[in-house]
Order: structure tokens, then sequence, then C-alpha cells
């Protein structure tokens, strides 16, 4: 039937969003809601004069950053959207998928899985720079902010609900996006996806340990 390939594909996926959702209504979202109003207000407020240098102070974090304050900054830096890039994009992909995450996953989970995303993005970025891989100028150059999150979480879900061929589609345009214009954001993509994959094949052996461990027969 034509229908089997979606179904099986996205089946899951869709189940899981729908019950959640008539279950709990908009407060299956309330993390994703404020997320959105955040990089919004962070957005509006990076635009002023006023508030350029404390969202800066706050969100952004570079390679050249000494590593206690880009950690110090990076929770904060996953809601400061691209200032050369239209910021509807940056809230439709945080509605669309940190919803959809936290709808599936829970909020400290979808939380804990973007924080690894962007975190291993900032990291490969001074990784990159000491080893040479990439130029120094790049130590300059502000993280990617939500999208290395948007990307971990949409991998991540692709994975747990067996959306496999949505999940591969999204590592080939994160790969070839690297290809067409190979800049720090989409190298760190890539990091971020490389994170979650290993959090991914780490999460069946941290659950069988689990089971086999003291007390399990009973």
């Amino acid at each position: 039937m034509p229908m089997t390939w979606p179904r099986r594909e996205w089946g899951p996926l869709l189940s899981a969003v729908r019950d959640g959702f008539v279950a709990r209504r908009w407060r299956a979202i309330t993390m994703t809601l404020t997320a959105v109003c955040l990089t919004a207000a962070l957005q509006y407020a990076q635009n002023q004069t006023w508030g350029y240098r404390v969202v800066q102070d706050l969100g952004a974090v570079r390679a050249a950053d000494p590593l206690w304050l880009a950690l110090l900054r990076t929770p904060l830096s996953l809601f400061v959207p691209a200032l050369d890039l239209p910021v509807w994009g940056a809230l439709a992909q945080i509605l669309l998928v940190f919803g959809v995450a936290e709808i599936c996953l829970g909020r400290w989970r979808t939380l804990v899985i973007a924080y690894v995303a962007t975190l291993a993005g900032t990291l490969y970025a001074r990784v990159a720079i000491a080893a040479g891989w990439l130029p120094g100028s790049d130590a300059q150059v502000v993280d990617t902010g939500p999208s290395a999150a948007v990307v971990g979480l949409a991998v991540y879900v692709c994975w747990r609900y067996r959306a496999w061929w949505t999940g591969a589609l999204v590592v080939v345009v994160m790969a070839v996006e690297c290809v067409v214009k190979p800049n720090l954001a989409g190298k760190e993509h890539l990091a971020a996806i490389a994170a979650v994959l290993i959090v991914c094949a780490a999460e069946p052996a941290v659950r069988g340990s689990r089971r086999s461990g003291p007390g399990s027969a009973g």
C-alpha cells in the first residue's frame, strides 16, 4: 500500500506527539513556548544599542573565550539566535523541534540533549582551532546558537522513534551544507550530530547495565 512507508517511518512519532498533546494540551510544551519567547526577547535585545553588549556578555560563546566563561555562557547561548539570519527561522525551528522533543522525551531529557549538542559544537571549535584544523580567525566567531541544539534533538528523536530515513536525511543535509558553505556553523552542526549519535549508541548499553545490576532479579 502507498501509505505503508510513511506510516512505518512517522507513525510511532506522530502517535506519540498526538497522544501527548491531547493528554496535556499546551502544558505539554511549556518549556518550548518559554524557549521561543526567550529567543525572541534576546533577538530584540541584541538588536538594540542598550542590549547588544548585555546579550553578548551573557550568551555569546567564542572559542577565544576562556573555557570556564564559555561553559558559563553555553546554557543561554542555546537561545541567542544568529544576528545575520532571520529570527523567524530560529523561532519556527525551536517551536517545531523542541516542541516535538518535549512532548516525546520530556522536558529535562530535551534540555539535556539540546545542551549536549550545543556543548559539542562549542568544544569542537575550540579543539579544532587548537589542532590547526580550522583557521585562527574562527576563534572570534560566535557559536551556532539554537541551531546545533535543534539538529541534535531532531536526530535523537528520529533515533528514538525509529524514523531512520528522516534522521539520515537530517545528517545528509547538514553534511551537504558543510560542503556547500564550509563555515564554522556547519562544522559545529556535524559535531553536534556526532555527540548525539554517541549518546544514542551508549543508551542501550546503559539500560542493559541497569537491568543487570544488583537487585535486578527482584
